[in-house]
């Protein structure tokens, strides 16, 4: 068989090429670390490459959302343990005025006190976090939640939105407590109605709790309670009777119109009281209720003031205890944080261990490769040398 001598340069030069191209590529491997480098190099590796790294980028999103939020949720939870340790502090210098040994003057500092007290939790619920945005105003997170109205009652300007941050495929926990949840809308003490005592009452009485047990007959309105003789007299909005009790006794609870009253202690004939819907109370407002009957001398050891006082204690608890709550789901939030960051770094581990077998070279092994193909490619090159130049010439 007769080769010509362009085919013998073509196959040779091929021969040359193919090696120097495996030589090229080893070394391109050695040089990055990796044994998959185009998708050429192992299209199948190539894929599952790529789906890890897709994978890996999403649970770093992940993190980085955890992080936020975490940071997030942990300042609110901070600050509404803050909250919730001034607020407890308000019941005790209430209770601690209601000492009949005190004067006027000392009722006045205590009351002095609790409008600093007030104050700071003022400025509490107005905290903004490391971006200047205000923690506690929902959604609406430029504007300050909490401030004084020309009245002197403190308002909330916030809405009740909670910003979503998404942790996992599927999964979002919220990074804020909004404002009105924690400090505007803690539950009656009472119940659903609060009640309004009057200057002239004689008994020592207070309303226990006044709920609505039958929603669907309850007519929604202020109810006035007098005591007329030995009867008490129920009558609605409009001055109509409602009920009378024939001989009341306070050991037994009140029902009317869907609505059951429970009173500590008994009225004296002539005492009258009234009862307005109020479901929920802002401990803002439960604590300037404390300074303004602390501020009134001759009304705080009276049957009003001491039934009054009752209702304000209650209050405050109620205001502790929701506080308590919304910060309660700040901590559930951030354990659920810390167990869904753990199994990201989890998932991170074996991600990483499978991208690197599917693309981590084995350095010993592709040194060796690259000393063969070296070795190869530098015997190929001297044959190529030696046939071309090889010419008939030569033995004539």
């Amino acid at each position: 068989m007769r080769i010509s001598t362009a085919q013998m340069f073509n196959q040779g030069i091929t021969s040359v090429l193919d090696n120097q191209s495996a030589t090229s590529k080893i070394l391109e491997q050695l040089s990055s670390g990796k044994k998959v480098n185009t998708a050429g190099d192992d299209p199948v590796a190539a894929v599952g490459i790529d789906n890890l790294n897709q994978q890996n980028a999403l649970v770093d999103q992940f993190v980085k959302n955890i992080e936020y939020a975490t940071n997030h949720l942990a300042m609110s939870e901070s600050k509404l343990g803050t909250a919730e340790k001034l607020v407890g502090s308000t019941r005790e210098l209430v209770i601690r005025a209601v000492n009949g040994g005190l004067a006027d003057s000392e009722r006045q500092m205590i009351a002095d006190e609790l409008r600093g007290t007030l104050d700071e939790l003022l400025n509490v619920a107005n905290t903004k976090d490391e971006s200047g945005n205000y923690m506690f105003s929902g959604n609406e997170t430029g504007k300050q939640p909490f401030a004084f109205d020309a009245t002197g009652n403190i308002v909330y300007s916030g809405d009740n939105g909670v910003r979503q941050s998404v942790v996992a495929s599927g999964v979002t926990i919220g990074t804020n407590i909004p404002g009105d949840s924690a400090f505007m809308n803690a539950p009656s003490g009472m119940g659903d109605y609060s009640a309004n005592y009057l200057a002239t009452q004689t008994g020592e009485f207070k309303v226990e709790s006044a709920k609505i047990t039958n929603p669907a007959v309850h007519v929604e309105q202020t109810y006035t309670f007098t005591m007329v003789g030995a009867d008490l007299e129920i009558r609605d909005a409009t001055n109509a009777l409602v009920q009378t009790e024939v001989n009341f006794d306070s050991s037994n609870p009140i029902v009317y119109n869907g609505l059951e009253v429970k009173l500590d202690g008994m009225p004296a004939a002539g005492d009258s009281f009234s009862l307005s819907p109020q479901s929920n109370v802002s401990i803002f407002d439960t604590i300037n209720e404390a300074i303004t009957l602390l501020e009134s001398p001759n009304k705080i050891n009276t049957p009003q003031g001491m039934a009054e006082l009752a209702q304000v204690l209650n209050n405050i608890d109620s205001g502790v205890n929701q506080i308590s709550i919304e910060r309660g789901v700040s901590g559930n939030s951030l354990k659920s944080l810390e167990s869904h960051n753990m199994t990201h770094v989890e998932e991170k581990v074996v991600n990483s261990s499978a991208l690197s077998m599917l693309e981590d070279l084995d350095y010993a092994s592709a040194i060796t490769e690259y000393e063969k193909q070296q070795l190869a490619l530098n015997a190929v090159s001297n044959v190529f040398s030696k046939v071309g130049s090889v010419s008939l010439f030569d033995y004539i």
